[in-house]
């Protein structure tokens, strides 16, 4: 589960990471209100006024914009919010803009020069143990630091079982070429960053940039903060930090009546039981010529409402010209799905207008071809792989 900065923000500053403060703001006059708290509170008459959507890239988009004074907040702050933002991570169609950070400005000059850092805590899956990742080239996109330069990318691995080490923490520091006042401030920052990591069970933190200030403090300028989705019934008050405007809406929908959706761009629907069938299936439209235009798993209980709450989703998406049932029945037997299919495509009438093709295979499979065969409905069945495979590609031309 994505999180909006601000939010990712006040989960680091719970576990002591220094952070750029701000407020949020969805009007241009909250804008300008949050503006004026912050200069009491931080003394700054600057404030850099961010676009919060789920993506990366606002900057190049013109989502996040530097205001010099409270006229400039409050035009500033008008523009974003409503806007959809098109950055290198979103659609062509880009993300509406429903709220705003109004944040310090910490860039002010002083006797130091302000740096930019690179920095994420994410799992190393080839090692099967938490990674912090980190390069002096912060405010770049890390793909491109990657391919361009990539010895200046440093990676950290930490044992589970004795978490982060001091010593580990101070290499960071040093790596980073810190000394002094910045080198301490790194040390305890790194510290707390790996620890809000753990304590939130996330799977990604990334801080783009991390910043050595004027005065040396290490402060979180930007925070992008994925939550592990399985473990956020230990945390009910980051679950609550979910934001559904930001996510598709069909695959909110389906979540909501339980239903396992991830929207693609293909032609062909797909209802499967089986996380792992699934893929197997969508391998099977591509060879016969299709393009998936979904991931749909029912799970083990396709009775008549849930495989006609899955018709529905399926056929929200104009692009599907073909659905594909493939069902396993072990746990569930095959006829009860079949009769499932043929009460909801009755029960949906004119509501399905392309052609369905159904693979059965286990528990009263053949009773389940029959009750598909004998139905008079405009539904297809198949026995082996390959035979779905045909008519899914004689349907799609």
């Amino acid at each position: 589960m994505n999180l909006h900065e601000y939010q990712g923000k006040e989960i680091l500053a719970s576990y002591g990471v220094t952070i750029q403060r701000g407020k949020v703001a969805t009007t241009a006059a909250e804008a300008v209100a949050a503006a004026k708290e912050l200069t009491e509170e931080t003394g700054t008459g600057w404030h850099v006024i961010k676009a919060q959507v789920h993506a990366g890239g606002r900057g190049k988009g013109g989502g996040v914009k530097l205001a010099k004074n409270l006229e400039q907040v409050e035009e500033i702050a008008g523009q974003i919010i409503g806007m959809d933002l098109v950055t290198p991570q979103t659609s062509a169609e880009g993300k509406r803009v429903h709220q705003v950070l109004v944040a310090e400005d910490v860039y002010e000059p002083g006797e130091v020069e302000v740096e930019e850092f690179y920095m994420s805590v994410l799992l190393d899956r080839a090692q099967g143990k938490n990674m912090i990742m980190y390069s002096t080239e912060g405010g770049m996109d890390i793909e491109t630091v990657a391919e361009e330069t990539p010895h200046l990318i440093f990676t950290e691995t930490i044992d589970a079982s004795h978490g982060l080490q001091g010593f580990q923490a101070r290499r960071i520091a040093f790596n980073l070429g810190l000394s002094g006042k910045a080198f301490k401030e790194m040390t305890k920052f790194v510290a707390a960053l790996y620890n809000a990591y753990v304590g939130s069970d996330s799977a990604l933190f990334e801080i783009n940039p991390v910043l050595k200030a004027s005065d040396n403090r290490i402060i979180a300028v930007d925070c992008k903060i994925t939550l592990d989705e399985n473990a956020l019934f230990r945390h009910k008050d980051l679950a609550a930090m979910r934001d559904t405007r930001e996510e598709n809406a069909t695959e909110v929908e389906a979540k909501a009546v339980g239903l396992n959706y991830v929207d693609l761009d293909g032609n062909v629907g797909c209802m499967v039981n089986g996380a792992g069938l699934a893929m197997a299936t969508m391998d099977l439209i591509k060879q016969a010529g299709g393009e998936p235009a979904n991931f749909l798993d029912v799970g083990g209980t396709a009775d008549a409402k849930r495989v006609e709450e899955a018709f529905r989703i399926i056929l929200k998406d104009d692009k599907v010209e073909a659905i594909l049932v493939n069902i396993f029945g072990g746990i569930v037997r095959c006829d009860r799905v079949a009769q499932g299919i043929v009460d909801a495509y009755k029960n949906m009438g004119d509501a399905i207008n392309v052609p369905i093709i159904v693979r059965l295979q286990g528990t009263n499979a053949e009773i389940a071809k029959e009750l598909i065969d004998n139905s008079g409905l405009d539904v297809q069945s198949a026995v082996e792989f390959q035979e779905a495979a045909d008519k899914v590609q004689a349907v799609i031309g």
